[in-house]
C-alpha cells in the first residue's frame, strides 16, 4: 500500500516520461535481441558454408586420388555429418532470426542464401491438388469472378515405395465489379517453400533418429530409387522440423516432470570434435504409471550433455519433487538433500542393477561357454546363487501384482516381500563378515547394504518398481544405434537427437507408429490451434481425415 501511495503522488508528466523511456528500452532491447539473432544466423551461414566446401574437397580428392583406406571414408563420412549438423543449425537460427526481428520495425531480416534447389526428375507422376477457390469477391461480396490464372506448388512426397510430385494449385480469380483479385491462402509446409511433403519430413526424420540412418546414407539410397535429394536440402528440413515441432516437446517434458515417479538413466553419446571423437551423454526420464495402475500416459523425456557433471541432472529435475527411481549415480546426491526446494526427491535403488554382481559369480551356463571356448572360466559362487535365487523371488511376486493398484500392491508387499528382504539383511551381513573387504562379493554386498533404505523403500510405497528397466529399455535404441550413426556431429546435433527421441520414444511407449505420427503432425500442427495442441501428443493423437478435394488436372 506504501508503494502504491508513492506512486500515486507522482506527477503525471514524470510517470508519463518513465512510461515512455520504459517502452524505449524494452524496444530497443528487442533490437538488440534481433541484431543478435541475425548476427547468429549469418555466422551459421559461414559455417555451414565451409563445412560444405570442405566435404566437397575431400570427395573432389576421393575422385581424383580413389580410395586409399577405410581411414578416408570415416573421414567422408565425419565430413558429411558435420556439414549436415551446421546445416541445420544454420537453419534453425534463421528461423529465430525472423521471429526475433518480426518484434522489430528497424532491424533488416536475414534470408540464407541457398543453392537453386534441383527440379524434379520428370519420370515421377504428378498429382494435381485443388484447393478450393474463393466463391465471393473479397472487397465486395460479389460472385461474379473469373479465372485469370493459378499458382502452382510443388512439392517431392513419398508414398512407401513410391515416389511422386504433387502440384497445389492455387487459382486466381478476378471480381468482374471491382477487378479485385482472389486466391485461395498457401497451405502450410514445414519447410520453405515446401519442397518436401509431411510424409517425406516424416519418412526423413524417423529413418535418421528412429532407424539410425545418417542423411547422407539416406541421399545414396533416394538416389539409387532415381530422386536424388542434395545432403544440404535434407539436414535443411532436419533442422525446421526440429522447430516446428518443438511445442510439442514442450508438454511432453511437462507432462513427464509432473509424474510422482520417475525413471532415470544415461549412456553414453560419441560426439565429433576436432581430430577427435569426445563422449557425450544422453539422458533419459521415463514417466510409466501403468505398473500401479495410474491413469497417466507414459512418456519418455531426453536430454543431451557433453559430460557426465551431476549438475545435469540437476538441472533437469529443478523444479522436480517426488520419486527418482535410478542407480546410485554421485551425481543425484544433491537432488535427496533435505529440505531441498520446490519439494523432496526420495531415492528408489534398483534391484536389478544389485543382482547384476552376484548373477555373473553365479551363471553357470556362461562358464560352460567360456570354457568350450578355451576362455578362463569365472570362479562360481555358491553365496553369489543363493543371493539371487532369493532376489529372483522377489521377481516373481513382482510379476503378480504389475498393474494392480498402488494399495493391493503394498498389501502383497508386506505380505509377502517383507520377510525375504529381511531374511536377506541378515545372510548378506553374515557372508560379509566373513569376507576380505576386497573380494567381490563383499563390493557387490557393500553396494546393497549401504543402500538399503533405497532398496527397501519399495515396501512402503507401492507405486514403486523393484527395477529401473523402463529406463533402460528406452536407451536400448541409442545402444544398438551407436554403431551405425557413429556420432553425433555437434552439441547441438545432440541436443536435436534428444528431442526426436523424446518425441520417437514417446510414441511407441504409447503403441504409435512414429512416422505415421510425425507425418500427421507435420500436415496439421501449422493449422491446429495452439490452446489444443495437447490433442497432437502421441496419447491423445487420432489421425485426421483428408479435407482437401483433390480434382483431376
Amino acid at each position: 500500500m506504501a508503494s502504491h501511495g508513492w506512486w500515486s503522488r507522482r506527477d503525471p508528466d514524470e510517470v508519463a516520461a518513465l512510461k515512455e523511456a520504459l517502452a524505449i528500452e524494452r524496444a530497443n532491447g528487442l533490437v538488440i535481441a534481433a541484431e543478435l539473432a541475425v548476427a547468429r544466423a549469418k555466422a551459421s551461414e559461414d559455417e555451414a558454408l565451409i563445412a560444405q566446401q570442405k566435404l566437397q574437397i575431400a570427395k573432389l580428392r576421393h575422385q581424383i586420388y580413389g580410395q586409399r583406406s577405410e581411414r578416408s571414408s570415416r573421414l567422408m563420412d565425419q565430413l558429411a555429418l558435420t556439414f549436415e549438423e551446421l546445416e541445420s543449425n544454420a537453419t534453425e537460427d534463421e528461423l529465430a532470426a525472423e521471429r526475433a526481428v518480426a518484434k522489430t520495425t528497424t532491424v533488416r531480416g536475414f534470408t540464407r542464401k541457398r543453392a537453386e534447389r534441383q527440379t524434379f526428375p520428370e519420370h515421377l507422376p504428378r498429382e494435381r491438388v485443388v484447393i478450393d477457390p474463393p466463391t465471393a469477391c473479397e472487397c465486395c461480396g460479389s460472385k461474379r469472378l473469373r479465372k485469370l490464372g493459378e499458382d502452382v506448388t510443388r512439392t517431392l512426397e513419398s508414398v512407401p515405395r513410391q515416389w511422386k510430385v504433387i502440384e497445389t494449385v492455387r487459382e486466381k480469380f478476378s471480381c468482374r465489379d471491382c477487378e479485385k483479385i482472389s486466391q485461395a491462402p498457401a497451405p502450410f509446409h514445414a519447410v520453405a517453400r515446401g519442397w518436401a511433403g509431411p510424409s517425406l519430413l516424416a519418412m526423413i526424420m524417423f529413418e535418421k533418429f528412429g532407424q539410425h540412418q545418417p542423411l547422407n546414407r539416406q541421399a545414396e539410397r533416394y538416389a539409387l530409387e532415381g530422386v536424388p535429394i542434395a545432403l544440404s536440402t535434407m539436414a535443411d528440413a532436419v533442422g525446421s522440423v526440429c522447430t516446428v515441432l518443438d511445442p510439442l516437446l514442450r508438454l511432453i517434458e511437462a507432462h513427464v516432470m509432473a509424474a510422482e515417479r520417475l525413471h532415470a538413466d544415461d549412456t553414453t553419446v560419441p560426439v565429433l570434435a576436432k581430430g577427435k571423437t569426445d563422449t557425450g551423454r544422453c539422458w533419459i526420464y521415463v514417466r510409466d504409471d501403468r505398473p500401479f495402475g495410474g491413469a497417466g500416459p507414459p512418456a519418455a523425456m531426453f536430454y543431451y550433455s557433453r559430460d557426465r557433471k551431476g549438475e545435469h541432472p540437476q538441472a533437469h529435475l529443478a523444479r522436480y519433487a517426488g520419486i527418482l527411481q535410478a542407480d546410485a549415480f554421485d551425481g543425484y546426491n544433491q537432488l535427496y538433500l533435505a529440505g531441498r526446494q520446490p519439494g523432496p526427491i526420495r531415492e528408489a535403488a534398483c534391484w536389478a542393477h544389485a543382482r547384476r554382481p552376484f548373477f555373473a559369480m553365479a551363471e553357470i551356463e556362461e562358464n560352460a561357454r567360456r570354457k568350450a571356448a578355451g576362455k578362463k572360466e569365472i570362479p562360481i559362487s555358491p553365496i553369489a546363487i543363493e543371493v539371487v535365487r532369493r532376489i529372483d523371488a522377489l521377481f516373481e511376486i513382482e510379476r503378480s501384482i504389475n498393474g494392480k493398484s498402488t494399495q493391493e500392491r503394498l498389501e502383497v508387499r508386506q505380505t509377502l516381500s517383507r520377510p525375504i528382504v529381511e531374511d536377506l539383511q541378515i545372510y548378506m551381513r553374515e557372508q560379509l563378515a566373513k569376507l576380505s573387504r576386497g573380494h567381490d562379493l563383499a563390493k557387490a554386498f557393500t553396494y546393497v547394504l549401504k543402500r538399503w533404505p533405497s532398496f527397501t523403500f519399495f515396501l512402503e510405497d507401492g507405486r514403486i518398481c523393484l527395477s529401473n528397466n523402463a529406463a533402460e529399455r528406452g536407451l536400448r535404441g541409442i545402444a544398438l544405434g551407436r554403431k551405425s550413426w557413429l556420432f553425433c556431429g555437434s552439441d547441438r546435433g545432440g541436443r536435436r537427437a534428444a528431442a526426436m527421441y523424446t518425441l520417437i520414444i514417446s510414441c511407441k511407449m504409447n503403441s504409435v507408429d512414429p512416422q505415421a505420427w510425425l507425418a500427421d503432425v507435420l500436415a496439421r500442427i501449422a493449422s491446429h490451434p495452439a490452446h489444443r495442441l495437447d490433442e497432437l501428443l502421441p496419447w491423445n493423437w487420432k489421425p485426421a481425415t483428408a479435407t482437401i478435394s483433390a480434382r483431376a488436372a
